[in-house]
């Protein structure tokens, strides 16, 4: 009772400060709502792929590992130098195919902590470093000490890369003081304070924190220098649809397509779902209906790749070239 009160007497506060400030400097009211609207939409912009690392899983069991590390605005930055880097990780996907099997995932951070990465190569190896030893903490594997810096920003398809991330709800920087979740009403009064605190100066002050300070000082102890940031909500779970994965070949024998057929009787207009095929697996996903994920049996040509949705019949068919 006393948070909602709490929250009616910030928002009652927020909207008096908006129409005073509206009334006495419209210049001002206007720049304010430009920036929010630009904070709001690079908020919400969905992650992109910085740099990819290839690194080598050696227990339990041996082969390679692909790392899209990725900048994301709903990662937050630490609060101070001494702050963990918050972090948020995708599942560990293990994938095998004619080339052989390894395993991906993406680690998403803030865009500032990455930005001092590219304007200090010390501190993006120290940032990979970090990354690395918190995947074998996370994931209970031991690495290599040795990477490599892929020449591409990432494996897989981008799509999907997304979707392993988002997963639920944004997440939002925890204090000291507190590590219970978030809730929907905690987000909210937290983007009324930074709202009101905007209002009282509305001239911006640059975020005085330095990674490099933060990196230079690391020491072995019991603190952690990375802090997992997860999702307060899961999504619901979706069904395997009836599938028929199949390869065609021409008249002396040699592999031209594959073919994967989909049966998807809940589906009546194909905006509902998203396809995203890459060189080795193909994801397909109509939330809280289905989800298909399949590691197809050679490499195809993605850009090539033709998708054809039966509405009548509610079958999608997807046709994908072999790469030669």
């Amino acid at each position: 009772m006393c948070h909602s009160e709490d929250m009616l007497t910030k928002a009652t506060q927020l909207w008096t400060m908006l129409d005073d400030m509206a009334e006495s400097s419209p210049e001002s009211y206007r720049q304010f709502m430009q920036q929010q609207l630009m904070d709001a939409k690079g908020y919400y912009a969905p992650p992109e792929p910085e740099l990819c690392l290839e690194a080598h899983i050696l227990d339990p069991t041996e082969k390679p590992l692909f790392v899209n590390l990725c900048r994301w605005n709903k990662v937050p930055a630490p609060q101070s130098p001494s702050d963990p880097v918050p972090v948020r990780s995708s599942k560990m996907e293990d994938i095998s195919n004619k080339s052989g099997a390894y395993s991906i995932l993406a680690l998403a951070y803030n865009p500032s902590i990455l930005e001092k990465g590219k304007e200090n190569p010390a501190v993006r190896d120290q940032l990979i470093h970090l990354s690395l030893k918190y995947i074998e903490e996370h994931f209970r594997v031991v690495l290599s000490p040795c990477y490599s810096i892929e020449k591409f920003k990432l494996k897989g398809s981008l799509e999907r890369m997304r979707q392993s991330l988002r997963g639920g709800q944004a997440p939002v920087p925890l204090s000291k003081q507190s590590t219970r979740q978030v809730t929907p009403s905690m987000k909210d009064s937290s983007v009324k304070d930074l709202m009101l605190n905007q209002l009282r100066n509305i001239t911006a002050k640059e975020d005085s924190s330095d990674l490099s300070l933060l990196m230079e000082n690391i020491t072995p102890s019991k603190t952690r220098l990375i802090e997992e940031i997860s999702s307060t909500t899961m999504p619901e779970e979706s069904c395997t649809p009836v599938y028929a994965l199949t390869t065609s070949k021409d008249e002396h024998g040699k592999p031209l397509n594959v073919e994967l057929k989909v049966e998807l009787p809940e589906i009546r207009c194909i905006s509902e779902c998203s396809l995203s095929v890459s060189k080795d697996d193909v994801l397909i996903e109509c939330p809280e209906k289905y989800r298909l994920h399949l590691n197809l049996p050679q490499a195809v040509n993605e850009e090539a790749t033709a998708a054809t949705f039966y509405k009548r019949k509610g079958v999608l068919l997807i046709t994908m070239p072999i790469l030669q």
